[in-house]
């Protein structure tokens, strides 16, 4: 590549030049460190939204819907972030009830087969732990799907259309949601960024499959 060519490509990035190529789809993703630090900041809001636990469905749903936000190039404002916090907390606070007595039942399943209590306690407690890793990547799907409009109900009516839609996608999301329960229990602080990182897997990963469909049909139908 000559000096020209890499010249003219710099002044492209820089939006000092004319543009050589389409206009990105998810202009907002093409900065990784303002990525990261958006997602970082994520972590905070949804942590301190999140702090009452059954609040967390709410705070992460609209915190993956502000990083959606940003991600794409759309103003992302942090008005919007607590108009759709107050939005999805109504139905949500149920939501999260469910999940926070669907949570409390595995741990004291898991530390019952951990104490030798039980007869086959290894079997029970991995069994707990793989249910538990579940229920987090489905909880996870549905606060990406939560939108104003279709609310909580439409959200995790969404969540067997996207597994069988995506499969691949669905194991992402529960790798992401362990990936949370696992810093949590090694430091509480690193729940702050893994929230965060879990948000924008959330962003990520439909993009994903997006872009692999976009991609097969140009390969199936070139011009």
């Amino acid at each position: 590549m000559g000096r020209a060519e890499r010249a003219a490509r710099r002044a492209a990035a820089s939006g000092s030049g004319p543009t050589r190529d389409a206009p990105a789809r998810n202009p907002g993703a093409t900065g990784a460190f303002a990525l990261f630090g958006e997602a970082l900041l994520v972590g905070i809001l949804v942590t301190a939204a999140g702090l009452l636990v059954v609040t967390l469905p709410a705070a992460l749903a609209a915190g993956i819907r502000h990083l959606r936000r940003f991600v794409r190039g759309d103003g992302s404002p942090l008005e919007a972030f607590w108009r759709d916090l107050l939005r999805a907390l109504p139905t949500g606070l149920i939501v999260g009830v469910a999940a926070a007595a669907i949570a409390g039942i595995l741990a004291l399943d898991i530390a019952l087969a951990g104490s030798g209590a039980l007869p086959g306690g290894g079997a029970i407690a991995a069994a707990g732990w793989l249910v538990a890793g579940l229920a987090g990547g489905a909880l996870l799907l549905a606060c990406a799907s939560w939108d104003p409009d279709a609310g909580w109900s439409g959200a995790l009516r969404a969540i067997p259309g996207a597994v069988s839609a995506d499969p691949a996608g669905a194991i992402y999301h529960v790798v992401a949601a362990a990936f949370v329960g696992l810093a949590a229990w090694m430091l509480i602080p690193l729940t702050i960024p893994a929230l965060g990182c879990a948000a924008l897997a959330a962003v990520a990963v439909p993009a994903r499959a997006r872009s692999g469909r976009q991609k097969t049909s140009v390969d199936r139908h070139p011009h």
